[in-house]
């Protein structure tokens, strides 16, 4: 049975609008430690510097791409206050990225093959929540820590598989849990 397999992990802890900082810098580290063993055919990012950078720790400066780039993949009716920072232009923006990523990444392969996408937490949660065959609003519950591992198998027998989500096993506590809101934080 060919699969594919699709990693996805956040990029490092970061300044907004900025790089990464030094943990942010020492998960990736971490990270690229974890996929060491991992026959990468690919490596996509984002175009955000975040990425851009964790991409590059991880050893493989990869391809940037928009489709998976920081947008919102789907938005319900009403907003829910944590997306109500983002335009009306974004907002109707991100659910066309999110399905030309769906379409490129989140289906079978004829050979096996491995790819990395170094993306933001929204879009971690909308390929689980597809993989899922979750409604379309469940994306807003799920939440990726940075450099946290999510994989997702695709085999034309079979339905997608949630192999890995939010995998953090190659981090210390002290560097686990970054970039979840506060109130998520285990204790």
């Amino acid at each position: 049975m060919t699969a594919r397999y699709v990693y996805l992990a956040r990029h490092g802890d970061a300044v907004e609008g900025a790089g990464l900082t030094d943990a942010g810098r020492e998960q990736a580290e971490l990270l690229a430690g974890r996929l060491a063993g991992v026959p990468l055919a690919s490596v996509t990012h984002s175009p955000l510097q975040r990425a851009v950078e964790t991409a590059a720790v991880l050893g493989h400066p990869g391809v940037p791409s928009e489709v998976v780039g920081d947008y919102v993949p789907y938005a319900p009716d009403p907003l829910p206050p944590t997306l109500q920072g983002w335009t009306a232009e974004e907002l109707a923006e991100g659910p066309r990225l999110a399905a030309e990523a769906l379409a490129r990444f989140a289906r079978p392969a004829d050979t096996e093959t491995h790819e990395l996408i170094v993306t933001h937490a929204f879009l971690v949660a909308w390929f689980v929540r597809d993989a899922l065959g979750a409604p379309p609003e469940r994306w807003l519950g799920l939440h990726a820590a940075n450099c946290a591992l999510t994989v997702i198998r695709y085999t034309h027998e079979r339905p997608p598989a949630l192999v890995l989500f939010n995998d953090m096993v190659h981090l210390p506590p002290e560097l686990r849990w970054t970039g979840f809101p506060p109130h998520l934080r285990p204790a």
